[in-house]
């Protein structure tokens, strides 16, 4: 598997085709997903093809969007299948990369290790410092397409949305759950004024 040159190919696609409306879902997403996937793997002690292969699915995994906003996991490994096996990765490691890019459809439903981890890197912000900062952009995202019209029913939409998810890693659960949880509490309390946006 020719890591690097995968990497090349799907971030320069990118950088070429994805919206610059994409506040949420740009670039800097798929970098930040690929960060913490190569953190947990490290946690997680994975096998270096394993690795490789959750790499991979990290840097695919939003590349549908550069053909559609609906369905963008199907287009992504629609992409990942046309374009992986010139990089030398086998149909098995594409069907392994293409089952970790659908597992991150909300709701997220990973069946094996490697999927768990990529559905944590997805949405580790759920639980950080940058929660509000990160959903913001988020926000700005789905009201430039008439999916929002509000804050509060972004925060509506933020309450289900905490209230449902849940992390799949030791790591992500000792790590950031707990901040979750008080971030819920704040929303549910009505503390947020999204004064960030």
């Amino acid at each position: 598997m020719n890591f690097q040159a995968a990497k090349a190919f799907i971030l320069n696609q990118l950088d070429v085709h994805l919206s610059d409306t994409l506040y949420y879902h740009g670039k800097h997403h798929t970098l930040d997903v690929l960060k913490i996937s190569e953190k947990l793997a490290s946690i997680e002690n994975l096998k270096a093809d394993d690795v490789t292969l959750l790499l991979t699915a990290a840097l695919y995994h939003d590349s549908g969007f550069t053909r559609s906003y609906s369905d963008h996991e199907k287009h992504g490994c629609d992409i990942a299948r046309e374009s992986l096996p010139q990089f030398n990765y086998s149909k098995n490691d594409v069907e392994k990369i293409c089952g970790m890019i659908i597992a991150t459809k909300i709701p997220q439903s990973p069946k094996t290790k490697l999927e768990e981890i990529i559905c944590d890197a997805d949405l580790d912000y759920l639980g950080r410092n940058d929660f509000y900062t990160i959903g913001n952009t988020l926000f700005q995202e789905l009201k430039e397409r008439n999916f929002v019209a509000s804050v509060d029913q972004w925060n509506d939409i933020q309450i289900r949305f905490l209230d449902n998810h849940h992390y799949f890693t030791t790591t992500n659960i000792e790590t950031r759950e707990e901040r979750k949880q008080e971030y819920l509490r704040e929303l549910k309390q009505g503390q947020v004024a999204q004064k960030n946006i």
